[in-house]
């Protein structure tokens, strides 16, 4: 997959207010389904949609152990996204997906 379409898969993981409590809960710590579920206090068919949502974007990964599944965080992938945003604030000339977005069409 080439890297826009990665990166705009992360940016739309990352725009939903459920998701980024996910991240929050899972930022130096690796947290089991059931402490997410308690902890966020949403219905688990919802809760997995987020996680499903989040790993396949690669933000996040999974561990079975016996019957329960631990969820950790890829701090590199949100380090990828940071790095991008502000190549965007800073130098928006550098990103290849923006070359030439700013000259008139006309």
């Amino acid at each position: 997959m080439d890297q826009p379409k990665v990166l705009l898969i992360r940016l739309k993981a990352l725009a939903d207010q459920t998701r980024l409590r996910i991240i929050a809960l899972l930022t130096g710590n690796e947290r089991c389904v059931c402490e997410l579920r308690d902890q966020l206090d949403v219905p688990q068919p919802l809760l997995s949609f987020h996680l499903k949502t989040l790993r396949n974007a690669g933000i996040i990964t999974d561990r079975r152990d016996g019957r329960w599944v631990h969820y950790s965080l890829q701090p590199h992938v949100l380090a990828e996204v940071e790095e991008y945003l502000r190549m965007l604030r800073t130098a928006p000339s550098e990103t290849p997906e923006l070359a030439g977005a700013g000259r008139p069409r006309c």
